[in-house]
């Protein structure tokens, strides 16, 4: 499982944070360029709200709140540090062309990015999430509040917006685990203890898959 999508905004947070939104002015929204890379700025067409505004930290800080407290994000991902979190906003005929987010940033290393939608899709046409494998791309266009998350090592665009606006915050993880399959085994490790443990209750047995679970867990984490 390389990507994980979860609704992670209930209607009043999306209408706090939308709110909060509304009262940025234009000056408040930057060129997206200023924050990418050499190669991805060429690529880059939208808008981000400034980092460092009232605003914008105050919606980060209940983002990640949000991000921490999911019981299947955390087992996902494993995260050490969220960092990164910005509002992106693009208009009509903007997009964000094929790239790849830099390994190292000033706020952390990045094992896996996140986009959260703010705005319902029916809303806005085009601005779809187009996500790259080894073998495949997938396209995603998420209810509001919605979370996709995925490896960061994947190639990945958004789709030109044709009507209307795309609003979201997009965020990098820093996980314990910096190899996609070694999270994939810890994941499907955790998930099926829980299954059974909610299905048949605590076990001797059930000891030994999560004492494995915690072992590996400090073995491979960093």
């Amino acid at each position: 499982m390389n990507y994980l999508i979860q609704q992670l905004l209930n209607a009043e947070e999306i209408k706090f944070t939308k709110k909060e939104l509304e009262k940025c002015s234009l000056q408040d929204w930057e060129d997206g360029k200023k924050t990418a890379g050499n190669h991805a700025a060429i690529v880059k067409k939208n808008l981000q709200l400034d980092r460092n505004s009232n605003i914008s930290k105050k919606c980060t800080k209940l983002i990640e709140k949000k991000i921490l407290s999911d019981v299947l994000i955390k087992s996902f991902a494993l995260p050490k540090r969220i960092h990164g979190t910005m509002f992106t906003k693009s208009l009509q005929g903007m997009k964000y062309g094929r790239h790849i987010d830099n390994a190292y940033m000033s706020t952390g290393r990045a094992d896996l990015s996140f986009t959260i939608f703010l705005n319902e899709k029916d809303k806005y046409t085009g601005g779809e999430l187009l996500i790259e494998s080894l073998n495949s791309e997938s396209k995603f266009k998420l209810d509001a509040g919605g979370i996709i998350i995925y490896p960061s090592s994947y190639l990945h665009s958004v789709l030109e917006v044709l009507c209307s606006e795309r609003l979201v915050v997009v965020g990098w993880i820093e996980s314990y685990i910096k190899s996609i399959e070694e999270r994939e085994y810890l994941f499907d490790l955790d998930a099926g203890a829980r299954s059974l443990l909610a299905k048949h209750g605590r076990s001797d047995e059930l000891d030994l898959i999560f004492k494995s679970y915690s072992n590996l867990l400090r073995t491979l984490g960093d």
